[in-house]
């Protein structure tokens, strides 16, 4: 296994959970190391914001689908949700990513877990998100969906539209690395939407006090259309793709394993299936895994008595395998549901729609184009 700390543990480190010293300590210095960091992050937006630096476009619209805290956020249901929507419409639509954790040739795990639950829809991993956007373009799409897109500030987008998870809305209250937020919580200003993803996980007024938490941050600028969703499992998958209902896990014990940004929550999401958890594992996020991991896993789950191994769709893409030991492995597939603001959220959808028809009517920063 990776020696890298894991998700779980950077949280307790990062909203004060863990004690002792040596945490302390810990904290003290990643606070240190946060000042250049959060001064380069709000630079580099101020360049952006003034045109300092150059924003390219594409010839079709691009809708960003991004956080502001590091993983976790429930966003790639939120992308699938949203190409799924536009796909309805009529448009023909391209995901666009950076392809986090793959090597040339090689397809990264977002790619592979929307490639499931988006068969029909083409996806380009590039680094270079803006030759992506173009090359889907020239591909025939009529609209990008750029997934964890927010601070890619690069290519100019019609529509930026934030995750922001229920469970740690603010990522601690920190800017990386002392807490999980990619940049100051003003930056949601750029949005025209937010979605609070797994709303179900609070209570309505924990709900109503962060988004009086972040108009109370963004001021006037707080993003006008406000949703929530919520993330619900919908059956169990194999590697072979065979779905399963979610009562086969009645009464099993079930060994659980995630390299994702926020496992606390798939843990939540297993403890209401049915079965009993006997163990579970927490992985750094974008874990890639080896013959060894896939051993360890399979002694670890066979030691525990287990009767199925469960993780996430994101880490089954990866393990590719029907089982692990004696053992099966199965996942979990999520699937959100808007459960507040679909109105207005579809309403925003539709001003692309009209976009991608015209072609004339995008409101957009003044694009500079990147120089020869």
């Amino acid at each position: 296994m990776s020696l890298l700390p894991d998700a779980d543990s950077f949280q307790r480190l990062a909203d004060g959970s863990a004690k002792g010293p040596v945490a302390a300590l810990s904290r003290a210095a990643l606070a240190v190391l946060s000042v250049p960091y959060g001064l380069a992050v709000t630079v580099r937006n101020a360049a952006y914001d003034r045109h300092l630096l150059p924003i390219s476009s594409a010839p079709v619209p691009i809708v960003s689908v991004g956080n502001l805290t590091l993983g976790g956020t429930g966003k790639t249901p939120l992308v699938a949700w949203i190409a799924r929507r536009l796909c309805e419409a009529g448009l023909r639509v391209t995901i666009v990513s950076r392809g986090y954790g793959a090597q040339l040739g090689e397809c990264s795990d977002e790619s592979a877990e929307l490639g499931i639950l988006l068969p029909n829809v083409p996806h380009l991993a590039d680094r270079d998100r803006v030759a992506g956007a173009r090359a889907a373009a020239e591909q025939g799409a009529d609209v990008v969906v750029l997934d964890d897109g927010f601070q890619h500030r690069r290519l100019a987008r019609d529509l930026d539209i934030v995750a922001v998870d229920a469970t740690n809305p603010f990522g601690c209250g920190y800017i990386f690395p002392r807490g999980l937020l990619r940049e100051p919580l003003v930056g949601l200003g750029r949005a025209q939407a937010v979605v609070l993803t797994r709303a179900s996980f609070v209570s309505s007024d924990r709900r109503a006090e962060i988004r009086r938490t972040m108009a109370a941050v963004c001021g006037d600028r707080l993003p006008a259309v406000w949703a929530e969703a919520s993330h619900a499992p919908v059956h169990l998958r194999t590697a072979t793709g065979t779905t399963m209902p979610l009562d086969s896990l009645h009464g099993k014990r079930i060994a659980a394993f995630a390299g994702i940004g926020n496992p606390a929550a798939f843990r939540t999401t297993l403890q209401k299936l049915g079965g009993t958890l006997v163990g579970f594992r927490a992985l750094p996020d974008h874990h890639v895994y080896s013959r060894d991991d896939n051993a360890a896993i399979a002694h670890w789950a066979h030691d525990l008595h287990a009767d199925t191994i469960v993780t996430t769709l994101k880490d089954l893409v990866k393990v590719q395998a029907e089982r692990l030991g004696d053992i099966p492995l199965v996942a979990i597939q999520i699937a959100i549901e808007i459960t507040a603001g679909l109105e207005p959220f579809d309403s925003v959808l539709r001003t692309i729609l009209s976009r991608s028809r015209s072609g004339s009517t995008r409101t957009r920063p003044t694009p500079q184009h990147d120089p020869a």
